[in-house]
């Protein structure tokens, strides 16, 4: 368990603007092959509403997990939320993602999830403003939750994939200390089309000629992280489609991404199959970590 002055010290923080220095006793123990086995949220330490920006839903939590070494730990990005605007289910989307936190933080890594502004007050390219200004903030600002600032891997989960897709895609979004060390998009849209919903509209825009450079897909081509995708067979169709053709992009760029299709509806606790969705997408996030903390070994 976390000393209580690291605790008072870590709460403090939402109101700082610079960087403190906090000693964790942390150690990685690796994500358990039973991912239904650790969902309880105990042992677990919250640490809520930080302000990465200046926006009232520029926050994010933390989640931590008792470690009895200094060693430097991964640190999971959730980027998620199912709609654009404001209208979306967000509790049970929180709910879930707190869920996907508590399993993670209790298998040794450090868990972060954020809030993004939302249509129609706040327009394209916002959130993938937010996802590079909250990467900034924990890439900064890892070591005081005894995560390793070289090893952060954001998950995008819906809307949040396109931000996250959409940050990842366009360079000129990103800010100079917003490192990431591989990413994970999960039953995203990539590419806006003219038949987007109202939600959508709000956020992309009225006119439909300017959807093309808003897309995702090109710039991801570029990139030289690994990306993990992932979709559900039981998504609506046209987000089958766009998985595919992301993969298909990605491919053709010579960058194929691990994949995995999965055979429920996802949520942001699919990546580690607590929704019964696909323990392979679980398997393959194992994977990404342990090439990615494997960098740099002899």
């Amino acid at each position: 368990m976390l000393k209580f002055l690291a605790i008072s010290l870590l709460m403090a923080i939402a109101a700082m603007s610079g960087r403190s220095q906090i000693a964790h006793d942390v150690i990685p123990v690796g994500l358990t092959d039973d991912p239904t086995a650790q969902v309880s949220c105990d042992n677990v330490t919250f640490t809520r509403s930080v302000k990465y920006g200046t926006d009232s839903l520029n926050v994010l939590d933390v989640a931590t997990g008792q470690n009895k070494s200094g060693t430097k730990r991964p640190v999971l990005v959730f980027v998620a939320g199912d709609s654009f605007a404001g209208e979306g289910n967000a509790t049970t989307v929180n709910q879930l993602v707190d869920q996907a936190m508590c399993f993670a933080a209790r298998n040794g890594l450090v868990a972060v999830s954020m809030s993004y502004r939302l249509a129609p007050a706040a327009t394209w390219p916002s959130g993938a403003k937010d996802v590079a200004a909250a990467l900034s903030w924990v890439y900064e600002n890892a070591d005081l939750f005894g995560g390793n600032g070289q090893e952060i891997i954001p998950i995008g989960y819906g809307t949040g994939a396109y931000h996250l897709a959409s940050f990842l895609a366009h360079k000129e979004f990103q800010e100079k200390d917003d490192y990431i060390a591989g990413a994970v998009l999960l039953s995203g849209i990539y590419h806006p089309t003219a038949d987007a919903g109202d939600a959508a509209r709000a956020y992309f825009g009225a006119d439909t000629a300017s959807y093309d450079s808003r897309s995702a897909i090109k710039g991801l081509t570029e990139i030289e992280e690994p990306i993990l995708l992932a979709w559900s067979s039981a998504d609506a169709p046209y987000f089958v489609a766009q998985g595919e053709k992301l993969k298909d992009m990605l491919c053709a760029a010579g960058h194929c991404p691990r994949t995995s299709v999965l055979s429920k509806p996802t949520s942001p606790g699919s990546v580690f199959d607590l929704d019964g969705a696909s323990a392979e997408l679980h398997e393959r996030l194992r994977q990404l970590i342990g090439q990615i903390d494997a960098r740099g070994l002899p």
